[in-house]
């Protein structure tokens, strides 16, 4: 598995998930979002060398958050849980389900804590914008990858 093109596969999918988070920045970060670099999150339903990929490009992106070093540590340990919970899921249509669940509790709860937020409504707002970056974005992308090969393979061992 560690070899010089998997490394290169894993810097990319880290590299574009950070810059996509950053460029959105205004709807990538807060109680209310819609963090579009989370399309990405069904990568490891392909391939497992999305999931350092994506932890990487979180852990990068969240650096650029208010929440600071918790959103640093918890954010990113929430993408490398749900990550990996969409790398053993059952089908296609399941993958991005791990994301939104993850990062609705996680980052909902952290978000509440920190800015004293509604609880409940913290959770279902980050869960949301979830739903619609993981089953808007990236379960199209997942369905369309499956149908390419050649692109499939970008992303394989």
């Amino acid at each position: 598995m560690f070899s010089a093109k998997n490394l290169a596969k894993i810097g990319l999918i880290a590299a574009i998930y950070a810059v996509v988070t950053i460029a959105l920045a205004p709807i990538s970060y807060g109680a209310v979002q819609v963090r579009v670099s989370e399309a990405l999150t069904v990568l490891p339903f392909i391939s497992p060398l999305a999931i350092p990929g994506l932890f990487i490009g979180c852990l990068v992106a969240n650096f650029y958050s208010a929440a600071g070093i918790y959103d640093v540590i918890f954010g990113s340990l929430a993408t490398l849980i749900a990550a990996l919970i969409t790398w053993k899921m059952p089908s296609p249509k399941l993958a991005p389900l791990p994301p939104v669940i993850t990062n609705g509790l996680v980052i909902g709860t952290m978000l509440s804590v920190l800015f004293d937020l509604p609880l409940v409504a913290t959770i279902i707002y980050v869960a949301l914008g979830e739903l619609v970056a993981c089953y808007a974005l990236g379960y199209p992308l997942l369905v369309w990858l499956e149908k390419r090969p050649d692109l499939k393979r970008l992303f394989s061992l």
